[in-house]
């Protein structure tokens, strides 16, 4: 067969291969469902607190486009902001045009005592965003949190947003939040849960779960403090198993696999960090024994 024929004759067969054989070509991402609609994300998403936070005239932003378009060609979706993370926004607004990517789901946060203010700050944030509409606008830190989700529930009646909610970080504020959980109609929550900090399981992720609550966990690397406590570690054997090359996305398993979570959203400012980072939507999730089996290797390590 003359080269020419035969590369006629590859092209073909790639061409024509059964559609199941085209799909076990494309690596399938881990998706989790948001309850109050059914919508599916891709369950790793990426926060921008203190890692977008650049001054656009004085700083460099080179590094922020590369983690971006790290993200989206590694099937992300998610990015959360808030205007308590100082340039955070204004920098997603300049470098997000130029990826254009429309699996973006964005979502922000209002962050002032003021119901009259909180307005203008979410009008604002959109603005900076460069966008007409929010998917997700969250209480920052329940700070004044009934006058803004009145605010919410009308804007989400209005199509300004499509689902809003209330955060916590640090583990603090449990009490509070679980009231709101339990009175009030919102689409998410989010708060702090990873290896070593596993509070939430004994009450908010199981009332999210029965509520229909989807969840965002902010911290999962504890601010990159978890990654100390296995210093020189090698990757346990389990890691294997779950297709984990790095430890990073050995604690983002941990968490995606919770049944009540609906997505994670680590930071980083390394794009090389953010694809240790989404590998973790790749290969199998673990199960109920296996992810006990990886707190009790975490904890042996402490």
């Amino acid at each position: 067969m003359k080269r020419r024929q035969f590369n006629q004759s590859l092209l073909c067969s790639v061409l024509f291969l059964p559609q199941w054989a085209q799909a076990q070509t494309v690596p399938t991402r881990f998706l989790k469902t948001i309850p109050s609609s059914g919508e599916r994300i891709p369950a790793v998403g990426m926060g921008t607190w203190l890692t977008f936070d650049r001054n656009p005239k004085q700083d460099d932003l080179r590094m922020q486009l590369e983690v971006l378009r790290a993200f989206f060609a590694a099937g992300g979706g998610m990015i959360d902001s808030s205007p308590m993370y100082g340039y955070a926004q204004k920098v997603l607004g300049l470098l997000l045009p130029k990826i254009n990517d429309k699996a973006l789901f964005s979502a922000t946060k209002v962050w002032v005592p003021s119901q009259s203010v909180g307005v203008s700050q979410m009008k604002e944030s959109m603005n900076l965003w460069g966008l007409p509409n929010m998917d997700l606008m969250m209480v920052h830190n329940l700070v004044s949190w009934r006058e803004h989700l009145e605010t919410l529930k009308v804007w989400k009646s209005e199509g300004k947003v499509k689902y809003i909610g209330v955060t916590t970080s640090h583990g603090r504020r449990h009490g509070e939040l679980k009231k709101i959980m339990q009175t009030q109609q919102i689409d998410f929550v989010q708060l702090t849960y990873n290896l070593a900090e596993r509070a939430a399981e004994k009450e908010l992720l199981p009332l999210a779960q029965d509520n229909g609550i989807a969840v965002i966990i902010n911290r999962p690397f504890q601010t990159g403090a978890i990654f100390q406590k296995v210093k020189h570690q090698p990757l346990p054997q389990l890691a294997k198993e779950m297709s984990c090359d790095s430890w990073a996305a050995f604690f983002l398993k941990f968490v995606i696999s919770h049944p009540s979570v609906t997505c994670a959203i680590p930071a980083t400012s390394q794009a090389s960090h953010m694809k240790e980072n989404m590998a973790a939507l790749l290969g199998p999730q673990p199960d109920v024994q296996q992810r006990l089996a990886m707190v009790k290797i975490f904890d042996t390590l402490l």
